[in-house]
């Protein structure tokens, strides 16, 4: 057989090969991929067990006629995943035709159904949770849908969760408005209010969404009279303009969430 016709990111040479050739006839014991290679099974059985290794390729044990039981080697999800898949235009026309006959809101409640059904299953998980293992539970969530996310913890009651991947890249592009559905999301799971300070859709290199929740008074510690008449005047009203609120105020729109600080990146020019 020769070599694969089929791009594969990040493989090349024989491991590129055998995917490929996992894809078109799986499953396969190492003897088949052997015989179609012209290399013997055990040089194909180091490869494989590098794939089964990074979970694209697992193995399930198969009666074949006569004799004991064979590997029969298959792709794994995360193996299928390496291959095109070509949905974005497929799925923008119907997009368009859902916003056509419903406007912007039935496009928009279509990606919410989809991040809700994942809100409700994680929820009572998370909800005896600290903020910061929240948005990290978050984060791991966001990752298992393709946004490759990480969180950050700024103190106890402040995260931020950075996603730098878009896994609806070119749907986006087309109906930004489905971009506030996983800023619904984000705060349905946390219990907060989000502020989204930078965005891919902006030319940013990610989305960052910031969360804040009220300092409980237990965790206040009391200012003593000799400390505060040693705070000036002007600082002390910063302090109590900082000062979150005990509630949770509804969002605004999400067209006016992203921050004016838009883009670090742009910041930093």
């Amino acid at each position: 057989m020769g070599s694969s016709s089929v791009p594969l990111a990040g493989f090349k040479g024989l491991c590129s090969d055998l995917l490929v050739a996992l894809r078109k006839e799986q499953p396969l014991t190492a003897k088949e991929l052997g015989a179609r290679f012209g290399l013997t099974a055990n040089a194909f059985r180091r490869h494989l067990k590098e794939l089964g290794d990074a979970g694209l390729v697992h193995f399930r044990r198969e009666v074949r006629g006569v004799g004991g039981p064979v590997y029969a080697y298959s792709l794994t999800e995360r193996g299928e995943e390496l291959f095109p898949r070509s949905y974005a235009r497929p799925l923008a026309d119907a997009l368009e035709v859902v916003r056509t006959e419903q406007g912007s809101a039935g496009v928009v409640r279509i990606f919410r159904r989809r991040w809700q059904a994942l809100a409700y299953a994680a929820k009572p998980v998370l909800a005896t949770m600290p903020l910061a293992e929240r948005a990290r539970a978050v984060a791991a969530m966001l990752t298992d849908n393709g946004y490759m996310a990480e969180s950050e913890s700024a103190s106890p009651h402040a995260v931020l969760i950075r996603a730098h991947n878009c896994a609806l890249r070119e749907i986006a592009q087309q109906f930004p408005e489905v971009c506030s559905a996983e800023v619904a999301f984000i705060e349905d799971v946390l219990g907060t209010v989000v502020e989204r300070r930078s965005h891919m859709m902006h030319g940013c290199n990610s989305c960052e969404y910031a969360a804040h929740e009220a300092v409980p008074p237990s965790d206040i510690t009391p200012i003593g009279p000799q400390r505060a008449a040693r705070i000036p005047a002007a600082q002390a009203k910063k302090v109590t303009a900082r000062a979150p609120s005990s509630s949770r105020t509804p969002s605004p729109p999400d067209s006016t969430r992203t921050s004016s600080a838009s883009c670090r990146t742009s910041r930093t020019k």
